[in-house]
């Protein structure tokens, strides 16, 4: 099991603008508006080198948001424990975690609005950020 599924099973996910995937891949993220989808992919890290023993480094996230992807799983938004987190999440069916991406300093997520495999977060003030649930890294598509 990697660190970011054992955190994940007490729903908690690293304080640090990043994308982790449940088979211990992990990328820092930056917010960019003027970025498609609204944010930056860059460098990749190693997760199992943060600070695992001390509490300070993981925030608990509880979701404002939920779209069904039917038996493909479910897209999860929300925030985090110091109230200026935002999170969002592709999980599995079971709920065991495929994706999260997680920023510190931003305002909860509470809507995602899904069109085939596009879907759009916005936070309660109003930011977006669009992804491809299949592969967050990649690009969000053109608007239509």
């Amino acid at each position: 099991m990697t660190t970011i599924e054992r955190l994940w099973e007490d729903f908690e996910l690293p304080i640090k603008d990043a994308l982790h995937y449940a088979d211990g891949r992990s990328y820092d993220v930056a917010l960019d508006s003027a970025a498609p989808g609204g944010f930056s992919v860059l460098s990749p890290f190693e997760l199992d080198e943060m600070p695992e023993g001390d509490p300070s480094w993981v925030s608990a996230v509880d979701g404002l948001a939920a779209a069904d992807l039917g038996g493909k799983g479910l897209l999860w938004g929300g925030e985090g424990s110091y109230g200026s987190e935002r999170f969002i999440a592709r999980l599995t069916a079971d709920r065991a975690l495929i994706w999260a991406m997680f920023f510190a300093e931003s305002n909860p997520f509470d809507r995602i609005q899904l069109s085939g495999n596009v879907a759009t977060f916005s936070s309660t003030s109003g930011f977006e950020i669009t992804v491809d649930i299949d592969d967050p890294r990649a690009p969000a598509p053109p608007e239509r």
